[in-house]
């Protein structure tokens, strides 16, 4: 029996492509959505440690200039699909979801199966064919448009295709950059490709001696001359070979190109939350008047943990019993350098073993961002992380898969 000739042949199986899908099923089309492992939806099932941040309560303006200069190519697909309708969408299959820190949008049940769960019921439910086992080789064409695509095992004919393959993170999950090739066959541009949203490793080794505490609110900037601009703020974890947290996982999108280029990144580290050296000096003597017994890594603590504490004066070659009076002139400014801006290096990470987001993809100006719609191979469409666009930490990588896997399905 000949396969049925489809209207849309969907790639991948994340939020991108199961939202397109469903958006062209909804519509009348005809879809076949083929994915390569043996069950849909690996990558979505793990983010977020499986609680799913699905999307923010920012304004589509705040939204897009998260994601810097590229930002701009979202607003169509914001305008057709933001975060009160995804929250809509979720809402309409049986999702509910809440806001518990008014900024980052979960399921209640915050648990990805969930969403998993009632997207696969809706899928069904609009005639959405899914096939698994079926990773796709090539994309066939009949002069410049889009006729089909080969698998390993099978052709299957259709009028238009959506690569909704993601990136290269976390290749444990089926990760494997197809959608680059199948793009690049074709005549598409790929930018080059970085790990992001991932632990950093660092140099010294001080940092195994710190693992126990979160430290809040730390700002992160590259002292590189040529770079000074980069800069992040947020909780910083130090672990037992470098650094990670929520601010680290954002900054790895700037830091892991730059290690290609230098192959150390030195960072400085904003620990407290006095503002320089000045309000440092001033707090040690205030502290040092009312408890003038104080030793100088008691002093410390009063701003930083203990463990931390205890690594910043070794690195400031101090004695740590001595009283903030018994401190040398010379000791003490440098003490009070290093809590105003920690030096660090970074010089590696795990690759893409544990990236949760791509840096880089197929070129955003050979995409038409009214619909998704490659500007060189008609029916051929892209959404999701496929694309060279990135955001931050917070929900802003899952609402730009389903906004732009919305707008590709419309199939304009």
């Amino acid at each position: 029996m000949n396969e049925p000739r489809y209207n849309l042949i969907v790639i991948g199986s994340g939020a991108a492509g199961i939202t397109a899908a469903i958006v062209a099923a909804r519509e009348g089309k005809s879809v076949l959505l083929l994915e390569k492992l043996s069950h849909i939806s690996a990558k979505l099932k793990a983010t977020g440690g499986g609680r799913c941040n699905l999307t923010n309560t920012l304004s589509n303006e705040d939204f897009m200039q998260a994601f810097g200069r590229d930002g701009r190519f979202m607003q169509d697909a914001l305008a057709s699909f933001d975060n009160k309708a995804l929250v809509a969408f979720m809402d309409e299959i049986g999702v509910a979801t809440h806001a518990p820190d008014g900024f980052r949008i979960f399921p209640t049940s915050h648990s990805s199966a969930t969403i998993i769960e009632a997207l696969t019921q809706e899928m069904h439910r609009v005639g959405v064919n899914v096939i698994t086992q079926q990773r796709v080789e090539r994309l066939l064409l009949v002069g410049e448009h889009i006729d089909g695509v080969k698998t390993q095992d099978k052709h299957y004919f259709c009028d238009n295709v959506i690569v909704a393959t993601g990136g290269l993170g976390y290749p444990v999950l089926g990760a494997e950059g197809d959608g680059y090739k199948l793009a690049e066959e074709l005549g598409h541009k790929v930018t080059e490709l970085s790990p992001a949203m991932m632990p950093l490793k660092t140099k010294e080794t001080w940092v195994a001696n710190c693992r126990a505490d979160t430290i809040p609110k730390v700002e992160l900037r590259v002292n590189l001359k040529k770079h000074k601009k980069l800069r992040a703020k947020g909780d910083l974890i130090f672990t037992k070979s470098g650094i990670r947290g929520p601010v680290v996982l954002d900054f790895a999108r700037e830091v892991t190109p730059l290690l290609k280029k230098y192959q150390e990144v030195p960072l400085l580290l904003k620990l407290t939350k006095l503002k320089n050296e000045e309000e440092i000096l001033q707090h040690f003597k205030k502290s040092a008047q009312k408890n003038p017994s104080y030793t100088i890594l008691q002093l410390v603590k009063t701003l930083l943990p203990d463990a931390l504490s205890l690594e910043i004066c070794k690195m400031a070659a101090i004695d740590t019993t001595l009283t903030y009076k018994k401190l040398s002139g010379k000791k003490r400014e440098k003490l009070i350098q290093l809590l105003a801006w920690t030096p660090i290096t970074i010089n590696g990470h795990d690759g893409f073993r544990l990236a949760m987001i791509t840096r880089g993809g197929i070129r955003l100006k050979e995409i038409d961002p009214k619909t998704m719609q490659s500007r060189l191979i008609k029916g051929l469409y892209f959404c999701g992380e496929v694309m060279n666009l990135d955001g931050p930490c917070g929900g802003y990588n899952l609402q730009w898969s389903f906004a732009s896997g919305y707008l590709a399905g419309k199939l304009h």
